[in-house]
């Protein structure tokens, strides 16, 4: 009986360790409520974008290492071997001669040694910038990751608070509804004040079941943005005051194009393209080469005495190749690549007034949103104070149902708009952010 129940446990424990070893993998538990910058941690360590540029960095790396190999010694080995079906002759003084032996093979061994090549003397100049930009593709993705995520984030949280007003909203509207009832019932007032009162509370009903249902695709659409196992929990925690306190942005400040990860981009492709006119200026210049072989050769009439005796040769020599006429190819190579640099000044100019254009953009949005929210929430204020003075004037008899779903509906809507205009700043503060090229990547 022991046995089996240390067996089942031992079971049980086998089962649950892949899930714990998970969890433990990626940093979070399944029960922990994650925060903002949590998520935006883990979609930058988890996020398929991430991830894949990550590995396309990778792969660039091992993409300048190979066309870097070309500086050292290329050394290669050549094997081979000849059946003479008819053999070569040549009449000589009046007779035929064959020449040969019916078999023959041949070992070599080649190296070369590269001392001046235009290409890989481009490869060598360019391998810093192409590192460089690179690391800006993945600073590119990772600054994406950080506005998505934190949208995604807030996106998620605003769904959440208008289902918590609603809750509230349907808490109070079933009640007004049983007290419209009663007073019904007992004659103190005709049945059009609890008819108002289900039609408002079916439709807050409506209402609630539409936002809990966007709220599955607001957290589907965050999972994904962080690459978040789609069968795990996802739960969030976050403190609506601090969110309050987050709104302010500094109004004053300029954008700096040099921060621009888009800017600095083309600033690299714009050194490589230089390169590239050099390298076709260069394509005028020799190749220049050293090399060495050593062969082995075999020859004999019987396939099984070929390789009882070999007959060695080895050079060592200097090889110069240099392009004399190419039917002016060069001379074209080299005004394209001018042309291209002239073309993509063209490109980073017009991305600079880009950036400016959306920089403009997102003030304009920032400072339009964060006046709305102050706006909203003054009204708020009122609304509630309104809506307080007004159920007590219906309680007392002093004032009609109808006032009271007017004040009530004001209210819903004040709420609603309050967390929607929050949301609006808070979004519009990122864009200005990522406009300024101030967005923190390092998490």
């Amino acid at each position: 009986m022991k046995l089996t129940t240390c067996f089942k446990y031992l079971l049980v424990s086998f089962l649950l360790v892949p899930g714990v070893l998970f969890a433990q993998e990626k940093g979070i538990d399944a029960t922990d409520s994650l925060t903002l910058e949590q998520c935006v941690s883990y979609a930058l360590e988890n996020r398929a974008a991430v991830e894949q540029a990550v590995i396309d960095e990778a792969i660039g790396e091992r993409e300048i290492r190979a066309s870097l190999s070309g500086w050292f010694p290329q050394i290669m080995a050549n094997f081979g071997g000849t059946y003479n079906i008819k053999r070569p002759q040549q009449p000589i003084g009046g007779e035929i001669i064959t020449f040969g032996q019916n078999y023959n093979s041949s070992l070599a061994l080649q190296a070369t040694q590269s001392i001046f090549d235009s290409n890989l003397l481009l490869a060598s100049r360019a391998a810093r910038s192409r590192k460089a930009l690179l690391d800006q593709q993945v600073t590119d993705a990772r600054i994406n990751t950080v506005v998505e995520v934190s949208k995604a984030f807030y996106d998620v949280l605003l769904t959440q608070e208008q289902l918590r007003i609603l809750d509230q909203n349907i808490a109070r509207q079933e009640k007004q509804y049983n007290d419209a009832r009663s007073r019904y019932d007992v004659g103190l007032v005709d049945k059009t004040d609890y008819q108002r009162a289900a039609i408002t509370l079916a439709n807050i009903r409506s209402d609630r079941k539409r936002v809990q249902e966007s709220i599955k695709a607001s957290v589907a659409y965050l999972k994904q943005l962080m690459g978040y196992p789609v069968e795990q929990e996802l739960n969030l925690t976050y403190s609506y005051g601090r969110m309050e306190q987050e709104v302010q942005a500094d109004t004053t400040e300029l954008v700096a194009f040099e921060r621009r990860v888009e800017l600095q981009q083309l600033q690299t492709q714009r050194n490589l393209l230089r390169l590239n006119t050099v390298y076709n200026r260069l394509s005028f210049l020799p190749t220049v080469s050293a090399f060495g072989n050593y062969n082995l050769q075999y020859f004999n009439n019987d396939f099984e005495n070929l390789y009882d005796q070999h007959y060695p040769t080895s050079a060592v020599g200097l090889q110069v190749s240099l392009p004399i006429f190419q039917g002016t190819r060069r001379l074209q190579n080299v005004k394209i690549a001018q042309l291209q640099e002239d073309r993509l000044d063209i490109e980073i100019e017009d991305t600079r007034r880009a950036i400016n254009t959306e920089y403009q953009v997102a003030m304009a949005n920032y400072k339009g949103n964060y006046t709305e929210w102050l706006t909203v929430q003054q009204n708020l204020e009122m609304a509630e104070e309104v809506y307080e003075i007004i159920k007590l004037q219906y309680d007392e008899g002093v004032k009609a149902y109808v006032d009271l779903i007017v004040a009530e509906t004001d209210l819903r809507t004040t709420q609603l708009n309050y967390y929607n205009a929050l949301y609006n700043v808070l979004s519009s503060k990122l864009d200005l952010q990522r406009a300024l090229g101030n967005i923190d990547i390092n998490r």
